[in-house]
Formats: C-alpha cells, structure tokens, sequence
C-alpha cells in the first residue's frame, strides 16, 4: 500500500512542478514580449502593462468559478467563508502586481524578477523593526546576500537590453517592486488570517473571490475614471500582429491571462498537498529559469557582475527555504505530543 501511494504523491508533485514551470515560464516570455516589443509600422509601444493584472483577474475568477461549480461540494452545517471575506485583501493584491507589471517600463524582465525574488528583505525588515522578531545569523547573511545581489545587478546593464525598455529609469522601477512586495507582504498576512478564522475555506474559494474583487476594482479604473480599458481593446485591434482578430482582446495578452489561472491553480494544488515550504522552493527556482529563458529567448545577455548578482539571490533564497524546512521539520514531531 506504501509503495503505490508514494508513487502516487510522487506523480502528482511532478505535475504540479511541471504545471507552475510551463505556465509562469510561458507567462514570463510572452510578457516580456509585451513590454520590450514594437508593433505596426509606427512602432507602437503596448502602454497598458498594469492592465494586464485586470484582465487577468477576471480569467482567473471565471475559471476558478467553473472548477468551484464543477467540483466544490458543500457539506451541510459547515461554514465556509463568505465572498465578502475577501473584499480588503483584494485591494493590495489589485494594486501590488499592478506596480510589479508597469516596473517592466523601466527596467528590464530579468531585473524585475530579481527584484520580486527579494521579499524576505522587506519581511525580514518589518518583522524586525516593527514586531522586535529576531532571525538567525544565517537568516540574516541571506539577506544580506539577496541585498547585495539585487544592489549588484542593478548597478550596470547591458546597453542592448536597456535600449528595448520604453523608458529605462531604474530607480523608479525598483521602487516600484518594492511597492509591489510591501503590498503583496500585506496580502498574504491577511489571507492567513482569513485561514485561521474559516479553516472550512479552501484554496480554490480564495482564488475564485480574491480575482473576483479585484476584477471589481479594476473595472471603474479602466473604464469610468480612464480609458485605459478601451484603449487596450483598441490596441489589439490596430495591430493583428498582437491581436488574435477575436472579439475580447489580443493573443499575447489573453495568453499572458490563462497562463495565470492555470498556473495559479497549480500552485495552490502544491500548498494544499505539500505545503507552502516546497512551494516556496518551486517557485523561487522557477524565477531563475525565468531569467535565463530571457537570456536565451530573448537575447538579452547578462554582464559578469549581473549573473553574480543572479548567483548571490538564488543561493540566498535556497539556503533561507533550506533553514525554514529545517525548522519545520524540527518541530513537527513536537505536535504529536
């Protein structure tokens, strides 16, 4: 019985890590693709880089609404959490990856995703100076490793991928990744405390509503108080090299959205089996083949400096996950007693 279910659970997590790989590595070459391309014979620029979050939000809610209705099966007597639960982390996570997106203006994709990679710098901060939360000395060399690495990597880029940025201005994209992480730190506390108030809530809930909310917020933005939202229909139009001719939008960018919702589902698959440890680790070596897909795809060379700042980041963000696993080990056996 042993053998037969450790293949099982072997199967199902090479799914899942086959699942996150393919779609965020997709997601990542067709939105670099976004950002660095020019289109039509005028050489237009795709501008709505933070729309991308909004469209995607509503892809992601329809799908996860289908699942819900397709599997989700209520127990009688049992609470669940209720939609409205939702409403105020939406608000960071609607606005975090927006930031996170339009940074793509500024700097280039490899640089953005170095930078995103960084969130325990922030977390680490914050749970120090705010909460009085001590770290080990190793924890803090990893920091200060994926510091220095995002500092170094930052400092000099390749005159040939600077040139393919719409407006290269680093300070201001890295400023806008940190926004993006600040926010995003916001969102996950509160969608941890939404767990622990409806532990009857699943993963597949959360996905649904938290999109659904931040589908919400995003329609006046784009369509009552701007027209940014017309404007990229209208973009995909002027330009079938983007477009896929379709009444909704373009390829690139309808591409770009069900990459999310699958890949997002997967990664809830992974927390929900086998943790958010091993998710953690999924991800963060996920990012690096990000950059060298970019690296290869793209063309887009890495300086010496810049791939020992890649260097420096990834063995900082493996050695933390290494530390909390450990850690975690250490005390699961404790709560059988």
């Amino acid at each position: 019985m042993g053998q037969p279910s450790r293949l099982k659970s072997t199967l199902l997590l090479l799914t899942c890590v086959a699942g996150i790989y393919v779609s965020y590595l997709t997601q990542g070459v067709v939105q670099e693709t976004l950002s660095t391309k020019q289109f039509g014979a005028n050489g237009a620029r795709f501008g709505y880089l933070s729309s991308l979050n909004a469209v995607q939000c509503w892809v992601c809610f329809l799908w996860a609404a289908l699942l819900l209705v397709l599997f989700d099966k209520r127990q009688p007597g049992v609470e669940y959490p209720p939609f409205t639960a939702y409403w105020k982390p939406a608000i960071t996570n609607c606005v975090g990856p927006a930031c996170g997106l339009h940074a793509l203006k500024y700097i280039s994709y490899p640089a953005q995703v170095l930078a995103k990679s960084s969130k325990m710098i922030p977390v680490m901060l914050m749970g120090t100076v705010l909460h009085g939360k001590r770290y080990s000395m190793l924890e803090y060399a990893c920091c200060l490793a994926i510091s220095a690495g995002v500092g170094l990597f930052g400092m000099k880029s390749s005159s040939k991928v600077t040139r393919k940025l719409a407006s290269p201005n680093a300070p201001l994209g890295y400023t806008l990744c940190l926004v993006n992480l600040v926010l995003d730190g916001y969102t996950n506390a509160a969608q941890d405390e939404i767990h622990k108030r409806h532990k009857h809530g699943s993963a597949l809930q959360m996905m649904c509503w938290m999109n659904f909310w931040c589908g919400l917020y995003y329609l006046p933005i784009m369509f009552v108080f701007s027209s940014v939202g017309s404007d990229l229909l209208a973009f995909c139009f002027q330009h079938p090299e983007a477009s896929a001719g379709a009444l909704l939008a373009g390829y690139d960018v309808l591409l770009f959205c069900l990459c999310g919702a699958v890949g997002q589902l997967f990664i809830f698959a992974t927390i929900k089996r086998f943790g958010s440890l091993l998710n953690t680790l999924v991800t963060t070596t996920r990012k690096f083949f990000n950059i060298l897909l970019s690296v290869l795809w793209n063309a887009n060379p890495l300086l010496p400096q810049q791939w020992a700042a890649v260097v420096l980041v990834f063995s900082g963000l493996l050695v933390s996950s290494w530390t909390k696993s450990r850690r975690h080990a250490k005390h699961a056996p404790e709560k059988k007693h």
